[in-house]
């Protein structure tokens, strides 16, 4: 069978868009239908407005970073929509918009102060951490606008460069947009990181049964208006998530990672690299996790009460569960984590360094990821069955918010307070046949507990 030329063209260009939509290539500013559905809590009856409900790989940006874009109507998600590109979904509407092309890496930073969205791409595909790495801005104002009048321009239209970091700091991982949203901050590697630890600093080994917390690390940021990179700290153990003070500028909050229990947690550092301390000086007895900062001059983080007290026969938690439901539960992890001191929701103020517990659950793993609001009216926390509670800082009471979210559920709820402290976004299998796929899940503080003093 012969083609003409212009039947040849004609079936060169079918088979390019087969070939895309099969392969789930889209474009920035692409649009996929509303999947926003409305329900009821089974067991606490409070409202849930689920923005996705398809299983298509859904994750909520994690509880240190902003969740909403500045304008409140939008919240960024990561998702398999297309493989390695980040989601927007109007909390109204429900209209889901792509809004990166060409990937990503570690985390997405959604700027509180204008509609931009900042993250790091890999130079190098094959390198997730190590190599030179590109800190860009995506202008979703324009992305949004664009996309809503079917007439998109090119990726350089909504997206810039704001520079390359050298191959030789190692840069990866998670980044943080400081409180004037000039500067972003990052991760580097041990190599350069040892060359601007102090001398004399004692490295630190692994810590615990994952074999995880090694030093050195070390932060380093840079100006996204200009691509100047400058070194801010270097410290001998594994830094985890970094974050920043979205209410002032140059204080970073960050952690010593092991994948549980540290030997100290929580630290925090100026931007200028002075400053440095812990931020909560825990005890061996205590197992510091997930700290946010939540307000100008607060910390909030969880201080677990997981673990059996040995010799007892107490057990706080199940000793066994399904896809991680109960984890730390290891002897190796040494002798924290149990309610023989004092656990629950712990906020710790920046500037007095004091700390109180604002609620524990009264059985259980007790709250684990952590967030609250900027008025300093409510604290939030989930546990390992994958509830939620809401706590009234005022009245000290504690609510459970909502519950049912499927222990089974591929990750947990990791729940984030709105800026205006109306809402909590979460992640939730709640609607998932396999009872693992995750959506993205807004629960809004019903009015009467809102009301109260």
């Amino acid at each position: 069978m012969k083609y003409t030329s212009c039947s040849f063209l004609l079936a060169v260009f079918i088979c390019i868009v087969v070939f895309n939509l099969q392969s789930g290539y889209a474009q920035i500013g692409k649009r996929f239908p509303s999947e926003r559905k409305v329900l009821k809590d089974p067991v606490t009856g409070v409202v849930l407005t689920f923005l996705t409900s398809t299983p298509a790989g859904d994750s909520k940006i994690y509880q240190t970073h902003n969740q909403w874009t500045a304008d409140g109507q939008w919240l960024i998600f990561r998702s398999d929509r297309v493989k390695g590109e980040a989601m927007a979904v109007n909390e109204q509407t429900g209209d889901l918009v792509q809004v990166t092309e060409g990937g990503y890496t570690g985390m997405l930073n959604v700027a509180r102060k204008s509609m931009k969205l900042f993250f790091m791409r890999n130079i190098d595909s094959d390198k997730r951490v190590g190599g030179m790495v590109k800190i860009v801005e995506v202008d979703l104002a324009k992305v949004f606008a664009d996309s809503k009048s079917g007439k998109m321009k090119s990726l350089s239209a909504y997206e810039r460069i704001c520079g390359t970091t050298p191959e030789e700091i190692g840069a990866g991982g998670d980044m943080a947009l400081d409180g004037d949203e000039n500067w972003a901050y990052f991760r580097v590697g041990k190599e350069a990181a040892a060359k601007h630890l102090a001398a004399g600093i004692k490295l630190e080994p692994n810590f615990g049964p994952r074999k995880m917390g090694a030093g050195p690390s070390g932060i380093a940021g840079m100006n996204i208006h200009t691509g100047e990179i400058k070194y801010v700290v270097s410290v001998p153990f594994q830094i985890g998530h970094i974050q920043t003070n979205p209410w002032l500028a140059g204080e970073i909050v960050f952690c010593w990672e092991t994948g549980g229990k540290s030997p100290q947690r929580t630290w925090t550092v100026l931007a200028d690299g002075t400053g440095l301390r812990p931020l909560y000086p825990e005890a061996d007895y205590e197992w510091v996790t997930h700290e946010a900062v939540i307000s100008r001059d607060e910390v909030a983080m969880a201080i677990m009460g997981h673990r059996p007290i040995p010799g007892t026969g107490t057990v706080s938690a199940p000793q066994t569960g399904v896809n991680g439901a109960n984890p730390g539960q290891e002897n190796a992890w040494g002798p924290s984590g149990t309610r023989e001191k004092p656990t629950g929701l712990a906020i710790v103020n920046l500037r007095t360094r004091e700390m109180r517990i604002e609620g524990q659950t009264p059985t259980g793993s007790g709250l684990w990821h952590v967030s609250g609001s900027p008025d300093g009216k409510w604290a939030v926390g989930d546990d390992f069955s994958r509830n939620i509670y809401l706590i009234n800082r005022k009245t000290h009471e504690m609510k459970l918010l909502s519950a049912g979210h499927k222990q089974t559920a591929a990750d947990h709820p990791h729940p984030t307070m709105s800026p205006d402290g109306k809402k909590i976004e979460i992640q939730s299998a709640l609607l998932s046949n396999d009872n693992r796929s995750m959506n993205i899940c807004v629960i809004a503080i019903p009015a009467k507990w809102m009301d109260a003093r």
